[in-house]
């Protein structure tokens, strides 16, 4: 019988704490192991129970759910903390999510979605405790020196899909913004190289391409990739620009697009390719190369039909599944096409569902200023957050 997700509660009103205790009781998976009145005791007992999932409420007497988050992630770095909050205030989102919870509920949550969210939550703990293990298994052993060791293990996201429309671009952009920081610096490569858009999204253009260093591809060095790389003014992350026009794009062959993302991932911690919907010999060679593949599919049957048909292509040529991240994107409620239904017909999973937001992502558009960088507080950034999570968790899992 697998294990069961050990949840910690942890609130100071004690109907709210029993309240949760008796949902949960129900599932047999998941067993709370402890409640707390207060942050200070959440920490202790966090320490104590190791819990893989801890739901915190925010407002509480001696030591706010947002410290006490910060304190137990520094300490716990295992245990996935869940926030609730009767306020679904923007900025007690953000604070949240900086602080190092997993997800944000608005109080009273609904119950499906409670457990759904204690169940990822659980299941990333489980991949990092994996991970934990794995690396003082590796501590252990005698190092042994290996060509290119200072290298960075990059890690390759190819974000694709079958249908043209679904955002694709506007998904890789955010996505590449949300998982760039100073200790991962991140790429992101235009991969429709007769038609790519990542620049226009990002405002920046410069003069040098991917055409620089394609004739390269055999002899590349880092002062000649960076020289070759655009800096995003707003996040810092690097742009790999796809050609100025598209009679240009045949001087790039697929042979040396490999090479460049395989060289891309020596510098760079992810490397996020943006892929044209055609099935060229640049979609294929990522395809081929990538460490995780962000399929997004839309609200359609046509864009169904043609995941369907990716899909078997997939597994014709031998790429596996475990690699998929499986996204909707542009998600509306009114329409009776669900992540549910198309994840059961697909038999894939959908772990990511990011809403049709055109008040905030066609304004970001037009600007040139992915919302990722001046809209985190809004719905839709949320979704690219959890979306950064299933990216990492997957290779995560993959490692494993």
């Amino acid at each position: 019988m697998p294990e069961k997700y050990r949840v910690l509660v942890v609130d100071d009103v004690s109907e709210t704490r029993e309240n949760v205790r008796k949902l949960l009781q129900f599932e047999s998976d998941i067993e709370v192991v402890g409640t707390a009145r207060t942050g200070k005791e959440a920490v202790q007992l966090s320490e104590e129970l190791k819990p893989d999932v801890i739901l915190m409420d925010i407002n509480m007497p001696d030591m706010d759910g947002i410290s006490a988050t910060e304190l137990i992630r520094q300490r716990s770095p295992i245990a996935q903390i869940i926030i609730l909050s009767v306020q679904g205030d923007p900025n007690y989102m953000r604070r949240a999510m900086l602080a190092g919870a997993r997800d944000f509920l608005t109080k009273p949550p609904m119950a499906d979605e409670l457990i759904s969210a204690v169940r990822r939550a659980g299941d990333m703990a489980r991949i990092e405790r994996a991970k934990a293990v794995q690396i003082t298994v590796s501590a252990a052993l005698p190092v042994q020196p290996t060509p290119g060791a200072n290298a960075v293990d990059g890690r390759i996201i190819m974000v694709y899909s079958p249908k043209g429309g679904t955002g694709v671009t506007t998904v890789a952009i955010n996505l590449a913004i949300t998982l760039n920081n100073e200790e991962t610096r991140v790429v992101v490569v235009d991969g429709n190289l007769q038609f790519g858009d990542v620049s226009i999204f990002l405002n920046e253009h410069g003069k040098n391409t991917i055409l620089d260093l394609a004739p390269r591809s055999d002899d590349l060095d880092p002062d000649i990739v960076e020289g070759v790389m655009i800096k995003h003014a707003g996040s810092g992350m690097r742009i790999l620009a796809s050609p100025p026009g598209p009679e240009l794009a045949e001087h790039v062959s697929s042979d040396q697009f490999s090479k460049i993302l395989k060289y891309l991932r020596q510098m760079y911690a992810y490397v996020v390719v943006d892929c044209a919907h055609q099935l060229d010999d640049i979609t294929l060679a990522t395809l081929d190369v990538c460490d995780v593949l962000v399929l997004i599919v839309s609200q359609d049957i046509p864009a169904v039909k043609n995941i369907r048909l990716f899909l078997d292509l997939m597994k014709n040529i031998g790429i596996e599944r475990e690699r998929v991240c499986f996204v909707m994107n542009k998600y509306d409620k009114r329409i009776s096409i669900t992540p549910e239904k198309i994840g059961d017909n697909l038999k894939q999973t959908v772990v990511s569902v990011i809403p049709l937001d055109e008040r905030v992502v066609i304004p970001s558009v037009n600007r040139g200023v992915p919302f990722m960088v001046d809209n985190k507080t809004q719905p839709i950034a949320r979704t690219i957050f959890g979306l950064a999570e299933s990216v990492r968790a997957q290779l995560a899992k993959n490692d494993v």
